[in-house]
């Protein structure tokens, strides 16, 4: 009676709810831990937006989301392909983020408050702000939103680009069918087959996606912007420790531009500069990233590896891509854009 007596107890003290001191210890183990232990950062991308996040014919993966990644696993692994890629589409991003599928999100998502809070993301710092565009047939004879009244719209489902379309229209008081798909393939094919009229998302993807089509110049991307989209990595909350190595790393990729220290110059900097400020960014003094759980010259190996913020926005969307696109708001403060990184001290 006695051994079932305490056999009882025992499991009415595992139904009770834990104390704050054990639900703190539970969550003791930070994301950085274990990814540290694995050996290999799990990165959710996209895998479908030339420039962004594309894989090709080779399996081989590029753009900028992709260049994040990279960047953080050099940061930790000194190997910029330590990294397992999940190609994750909108509906599917979050709940793989939340329930450790991934590692990180570096998938064309914007910050918003709700995602921010109820979803229970964290978003490291913006590295490519954008705004919603639509893109129809240069025939068409659409100019504006207005025009398209009466027609057929494409969008992605999941995503800001849904929302911001309805309230858009609703606004214009505009009367427009909206066809809805899962995934971004679909939509773009039922774009290119002719099934709707206009297709919505981010004027960078639009653009991104245009040079896919079977001919790119009989499409225009519409002289409008529905909507504000920062967009950028993302964590899942309540980590701190993981989350500081993300946005750390992420704002290295920025200061590295505006400090002037690019991928051909970085070995010299790191052994004959004199600027306390570049010795210290470096890793040749001081224990920044001690602080962070890695090594004191984590921003050498990002920059060595993947170099700057500027170099890696002209080759996969500015000049020395196929795109040359302008840097405008996504360019330093200091040239008159947004970017900008707090100190490294």
């Amino acid at each position: 009676m006695q051994k079932w007596g305490s056999i009882l107890i025992a499991a009415m003290l595992m139904a009770l709810p834990l104390t704050a001191c054990e639900e703190e210890n539970q969550q003791a183990t930070s994301r950085l831990d274990v990814v540290k232990e694995r050996g290999k950062l799990i990165c959710g991308v996209e895998g479908g937006i030339p420039g962004f996040s594309f894989v090709d014919s080779n399996g081989k993966y590029s753009g900028i989301d992709i260049d994040i990644c990279k960047a953080v696993a050099a940061a930790l692994f000194d190997d910029l392909n330590a990294i397992e890629y999940r190609n994750l589409d909108s509906t599917e991003r979050f709940t793989a983020l939340n329930g450790g599928e991934v590692d990180m999100l570096s998938r064309n998502t914007t910050w918003t408050i709700s995602r921010d809070t109820t979803v229970g993301l964290e978003f490291a710092p913006t590295t490519f702000y954008d705004g919603q565009g639509m893109m129809v047939r240069a025939d068409s004879g659409v100019k504006s939103l207005e025009e398209l009244k009466g027609k057929s719209i494409c969008v992605e489902a999941g995503t800001t680009t849904e929302l911001n379309l309805t309230d858009n229209l609703r606004q214009r008081n505009v009367e427009a069918e909206t066809l809805t798909f899962q995934q971004a393939d679909p939509a773009y094919a039922a774009y290119a087959d002719g099934r709707c009229d206009g297709m919505t998302s981010d004027k960078s993807q639009l653009l991104s996606r245009r040079s896919t089509l079977p001919n790119p110049e009989d499409h225009i991307i519409l002289d409008v912007t529905m909507s504000k989209e920062p967009l950028g990595p993302v964590t899942k909350n309540n980590d701190s420790a993981w989350f500081d190595v993300v946005k750390w790393v992420t704002y290295a990729l920025i200061e590295a531009e505006e400090l002037g220290i690019t991928q051909a110059n970085v070995d010299d900097l790191k052994q004959n500069s004199d600027d306390p400020t570049i010795k210290r960014f470096l890793g040749v003094e001081g224990d920044l990233g001690e602080g962070l759980g890695l090594s004191n010259d984590f921003v050498y190996r990002v920059i060595k590896q993947v170099g700057n913020y500027g170099e890696v926005y002209n080759r996969n969307l500015g000049e020395n891509s196929q795109f040359k696109l302008p840097r405008g708001i996504n360019d330093l403060w200091t040239n008159g854009g947004l970017l900008y990184s707090p100190p490294f001290r």
